[in-house]
């Protein structure tokens, strides 16, 4: 099994750029973490929930497309659904948009039942610093691509983080596969 399975141009530029000018008129929610807590701390960052926009149902289409492909060739997990919204979540230097070491998997209802994640680079990499998606699947850390459109799909339980962006914004898009539990 495979800790990171990369998705090359899995969003075109002008995919990503209508997916990150949605974001940025919707209102947007202060990001919290499992079970409604907030710590910003922890997390300091803006989320805009795509089940809100029936603008953006493509998207969930094509994120399941490619997470049943990166489960077929790199993690054989047994996979039910996607129970939760796609989001955007926007990292803003103007707060040190972060997200310390976590995994996705928790003891919320559906958090419990996360599988796989999957992150979609929406921002163009020169476009801000910092804001380095970490993932640290044993003792070593492993920097993901920054390309604009790339896909990362890798297990929930997979230790990751974003670094603190320190000059422009970060935007990335989200979604979990759930299963049941592993044994």
């Amino acid at each position: 099994m495979r800790a990171l399975h990369l998705v090359p141009d899995a969003f075109s530029a002008p995919d990503c750029d209508q997916l990150c000018a949605l974001a940025r008129a919707a209102p947007q929610a202060d990001a919290g973490l499992v079970g409604g807590q907030t710590a910003h701390s922890i997390r300091r960052a803006d989320l805009v929930w795509l089940a809100d926009h029936p603008a953006a149902d493509w998207v969930m289409d094509r994120m399941v497309r490619i997470v049943a492909e990166a489960n077929r060739e790199s993690f054989g997990f047994d996979l039910q659904d996607f129970a939760e919204s796609a989001q955007i979540a926007r990292y803003g230097a103007e707060r040190q948009g972060h997200f310390d070491w976590h995994s996705d998997i928790g003891a919320g209802a559906l958090a419990a039942k996360r599988k796989l994640t999957i992150v979609v680079q929406l921002s163009d990499p020169a476009e801000y610093e910092g804001g380095q998606l970490e993932l640290r699947p044993d003792s070593s850390i492993t920097t993901a691509p920054r390309q604009k459109g790339m896909a990362m799909v890798f297990p929930s339980f997979v230790l990751h983080r974003v670094t603190p962006v320190t000059a422009g914004e970060r935007l990335s898009l989200t979604l979990w596969s759930h299963g049941p539990a592993f044994r």
